[in-house]
């Protein structure tokens, strides 16, 4: 039995020792934490019922967390979306629906329109599974996010918002991101309105009773095969069979080993051979990104007496909070806002206590709801990732300018027993708890291959769509397929005219209806 032992290491890696179980194998799972679930974290207090403090959205198209979730009878619920949407720019609050705000100015609706098309159709260059074999990849690896944006957008407007998607999706900033590995995230979850959206994207809906059950629920599976408080600081495959040694001073002997935590947590490790050097380098080269989750319950609902849904899309440097969703509970019962501290301000804000972050959230959300009942909350919850030990940071790794084409091929490469899993090493929704699902299973698959127990097709195995869950296309409008870019309107129509024009086509695409893009 000893080798047939597969020693799974820390976070969400239960679902690699689920399959090697059920193909007849005896995992034993590694967790430094006290708890399961890494990056997800629900806490159930009187106050909050139950709250997901970390990963918590899931919506089409993540169809093996889905699968999951029914198989352990967890439910799922819709994020409320049936108000109005908020927009707040420039000290104003601006209702609207759909999954982006509309643009009424007619330049920036140009350069709006191209920025998506334009992201989208880099994304449909980069394959999946190997970005860094992109036609323009080399290319595109030594630019910054913020450089491309500078290349693309013509007006402020539309900068500014580009760097909030960029914010709201991988905690970073648009100069510290590559953009073959930006263009290559949104497009592995399905582009950049599935990625953004909320009905029919990315964060539609939660699991009633908080994500944190789908890890639990494998855990009772597993039972004793489950072991925590184990840091591992060494692994020795320099015999017959892997050594591994945890802080306790446990030692487990196995024939494979499957590691899932974050790059950059590699360092915590004593590797006996050394790792090789392009592995070992880019363990030093991705960081996690920055973000403080936040949570206000209040006393009723009143964002939606006044027709707002509790979606906030907020441009305000001053503002500590960027995007929220309404999380209050399926039944209605405890109203709260959901709020995101993002990248730089996470960092800046990181200084204040407790108190002061709330008051601060407090203030802008009164201001862009208009209503002082957002001062008066009853609970206040957050969670800051970057203190956690054994995450560095959240939701993902990002890569920086050059890192991807020279270092990104080793994400999932084996090094000698030891395969890597994680939700960085995954080819969709990577960063989300769908890519950790895909991640484990695929590298279980990779240890059964080498037992012989299944064939090398049987490793990367497609996923049917949820029948609960069904993701349906977004389709593009005339306008949105065939608007010219504002450089494009200046070459075609020259300097002279293009305001006029461009005017005429704001009001006409205005009442067409054309202007929200959903």
């Amino acid at each position: 039995l000893v080798c047939l032992l597969s020693v799974v290491l820390v976070g969400n890696i239960l679902f690699a020792a689920k399959l090697l179980m059920e193909s007849g194998l005896n995992p034993v799972v590694l967790e430094a934490r006290d708890r399961v679930g890494g990056r997800t974290y629900t806490v159930q207090n009187k106050q909050t019922k139950w709250v997901d403090l970390g990963g918590a959205y899931i919506g089409p198209t993540q169809n093996r967390i889905l699968r999951l979730a029914k198989q352990y009878g967890v439910q799922t619920y819709k994020v409320n979306e049936q108000e109005s949407l908020v927009h707040h720019v420039k000290g104003k609050s601006y209702p609207y629906k759909g999954s982006f705000p509309p643009v009424w100015n007619p330049l920036a609706l140009l350069d709006y329109n191209n920025l998506w098309r334009t992201m989208d159709k880099m994304g449909m260059e980069i394959p999946k599974e190997a970005p860094w074999r992109a036609p323009h990849a080399e290319e595109w690896d030594k630019m910054t996010m913020q450089e491309l944006f500078k290349k693309v957008c013509w007006t402020s407007v539309a900068r500014r918002f580009a760097t909030l998607f960029v914010n709201v999706n991988v905690t970073s900033e648009p100069h510290e991101v590559s953009a073959l590995w930006f263009l290559w995230y949104v497009k592995q979850c399905g582009g950049t309105m599935r990625i953004f959206s909320t009905t029919n994207g990315g964060q539609e809906r939660k699991f009633v009773g908080g994500s944190s059950q789908i890890s639990e629920c494998m855990a009772r599976e597993l039972g004793d095969r489950v072991k925590l408080d184990s840091a591992v600081y060494s692994i020795d495959q320099t015999g017959d069979m892997v050594l591994v040694k945890t802080l306790h001073e446990d030692t487990y002997k196995a024939k494979y080993v499957i590691l899932a935590i974050p790059p950059g947590l590699n360092l915590k490790i004593h590797f006996k051979p050394e790792l090789p050097p392009i592995r070992n380098q880019l363990i030093h080269r991705v960081p996690m990104g920055s973000v403080i989750k936040c949570m206000v319950y209040y006393r009723e609902n009143f964002w939606r007496k006044k027709g707002y849904c509790g979606s906030m899309v907020i441009e305000d440097e001053e503002a500590p909070i960027g995007l929220t969703l309404d999380d209050t509970k399926p039944d209605g019962t405890v109203p709260a806002i959901m709020g995101f501290i993002l990248a730089r301000k996470s960092r800046t804000l990181a200084g204040l206590t407790k108190e002061e972050r709330k008051k601060r959230i407090c203030e802008i959300y009164a201001r862009v709801l208009g209503s002082d009942d957002a001062l008066h909350p009853v609970h206040y919850e957050e969670k800051n990732w970057c203190e956690e030990e054994y995450s560095a940071g959240c939701y993902t790794v990002y890569f920086p300018p050059g890192i991807l084409t020279q270092f990104g091929r080793v994400m999932r490469e084996p090094v000698g027993r030891l395969y890597f899993a994680g939700t960085e090493t995954a080819t969709e929704w990577s960063g989300y708890m769908e890519g950790a699902v895909q991640a484990g299973e695929r590298a279980a698959r990779e240890i059964l291959c080498m037992m012989g127990k299944i064939h090398s097709s049987q490793i990367w195995q497609p996923e049917p769509q949820s029948m609960d869950v069904p993701a349906v296309p977004f389709v593009t409008t005339f306008w949105e397929r065939n608007l010219p870019s504002v450089g494009g309107f200046f070459k075609f129509l020259g300097v002279s005219s293009f305001l006029t024009v461009a005017t005429v086509v704001g009001v006409v695409a205005y009442k067409k209806g054309l202007l929200p893009r959903s």
